[in-house]
């Protein structure tokens, strides 16, 4: 008999662990190729884990709560005793299954559903042995994670020390841990990785800046005028200001692409993959959508906007983190005006959009109050120098204060 492990798989993001939130499957039950057999979460999403062999569970690595390092084991699937090996058995409360080497029959249980969820949860005593806390729903434990609270150290209120949702919010009105007087909040999860990416980013890139302030007022006004056309598929100004990107990115390949310092090359992406800043409750993270370049207006804002609202409910696949190849960030949301934004390692560059206001404007010589925002472009200057930067920038600019000089490029 064969029996192979499966490795947890790199995640991508510069996400390194999971944590594992539940078991789908048991030792003794057969699974199937791509079978999901276990949920985890990662500080981006919640994914189930497809298997990748056919046969028998053998054993779990690990129970719920557990986190498993990337290229750490989490099930070993054993090939299958042949119909003719497996033991007659017929004694009362037992079931017949295909046996493994080293494991014997399993005893026919009666479990209700709760008992089973607390099984699956590791509560009170879970595989490889010791108590464990008690957290059935990954929406508690998502909430912990947001929050820096360490469940493991709360005394659940629910039944058999069940970690419910009320004991996590206490916790969180109670920090977890001061000092001094002041609130300690730890750098992990979301928090975690985005330091971690900001942090090489700032290390690696040879950063620099150029900005513009730019009279958007033609920018709103199509914008108005394309969706009056189709309401019920609206465009939005970041999906928008996205296509001015992409046709950018396409004069200017420099700025989609990155760069290899072993190699000391720089290497142009063949598509766009546009990531953009989502401001989530679990903390900054960067979607992705992908082949951008075959993309509308119309359909990037539908793309963008679904992405948004699968990031703020924390159902992200891994792959809809990973990728990315140049960024834009609204940041106008924020009510501020401009930003010198890090940029996404390992891409080269990224820009953003800031709060659109009324402000005085020369128009043909005539004073005007117009809508006026500033673009900030921050590139890695490996890449390219400041002629591309600003010709790209200018490009954009160019697109956001006269719409109709794209009708030459669609």
């Amino acid at each position: 008999m064969t029996s192979r492990v499966f490795a947890l798989p790199d995640l991508g993001e510069g996400l390194t662990d999971a944590e594992l939130v539940r078991w789908l499957v048991s030792p003794g039950d057969p699974v199937t190729v791509d079978q999901p057999i276990a949920e985890v979460e990662t500080a981006k999403a919640a994914v189930e884990l497809p298997c990748p062999y056919a046969g028998v569970v053998a054993e779990l690595h690990g129970a719920p709560g557990d986190t498993i390092e990337v290229g750490g084991p989490v099930i070993t699937v054993a090939d299958p005793v042949p119909a003719q090996a497996a033991p007659v058995l017929n004694e009362p409360g037992v079931e017949s299954a295909n046996v493994l080497v080293g494991f014997g029959p399993r005893e026919r249980t009666t479990r209700s559903r709760a008992e089973r969820r607390r099984r699956l949860a590791g509560a009170p005593v879970a595989a490889g042995g010791g108590p464990r806390t008690a957290v059935v729903s990954p929406l508690v434990r998502r909430l912990a994670r947001e929050h820096g609270v360490d469940v493991r150290a709360l005394r659940g209120t629910g039944p058999d020390g069940l970690v419910l949702r009320r004991d996590v919010e206490s916790a969180i009105a109670a920090p977890v841990r001061e000092e001094d007087g002041a609130r300690r909040i730890p750098l992990r999860g979301a928090r975690g990785v985005m330091a971690d990416r900001m942090t090489r980013s700032r290390r690696e890139i040879p950063e620099a800046t150029v900005w513009v302030d730019v009279d958007a007022t033609a920018f709103l006004a199509v914008r108005e005028e394309i969706n009056a056309a189709d309401p019920e598929h609206p465009v939005t100004l970041l999906g928008l200001l996205a296509r001015f990107c992409v046709l950018g990115l396409a004069k200017y390949p420099e700025l989609n692409a990155r760069v290899d310092a072993e190699a000391r090359e720089v290497v142009l992406q063949p598509a766009v993959h546009l990531g953009f800043a989502a401001q989530t409750d679990r903390g900054l993270v960067v979607p992705v959508a992908h082949d951008a370049h075959t993309r509308t207006a119309r359909q990037l804002s539908a793309d963008l906007t679904a992405l948004t609202r699968r990031a703020r409910a924390g159902d992200l696949a891994p792959a809809d983190l990973t990728g990315g190849t140049f960024t834009v960030n609204n940041y106008g949301v924020f009510g501020v005006d401009g930003s010198a934004a890090i940029i996404n390692h390992p891409e080269t560059a990224i820009l953003g959009l800031g709060r659109i206001i009324d402000r005085p404007w020369a128009v043909n010589g005539t004073l005007e109050v117009r809508k006026i925002t500033e673009l900030t472009l921050a590139f890695d200057h490996r890449a390219c120098d400041g002629g591309t930067a600003g010709g790209f920038l200018r490009y954009v600019a160019d697109c956001v204060e006269r719409p109709a000089t794209l009708v030459g490029d669609l």
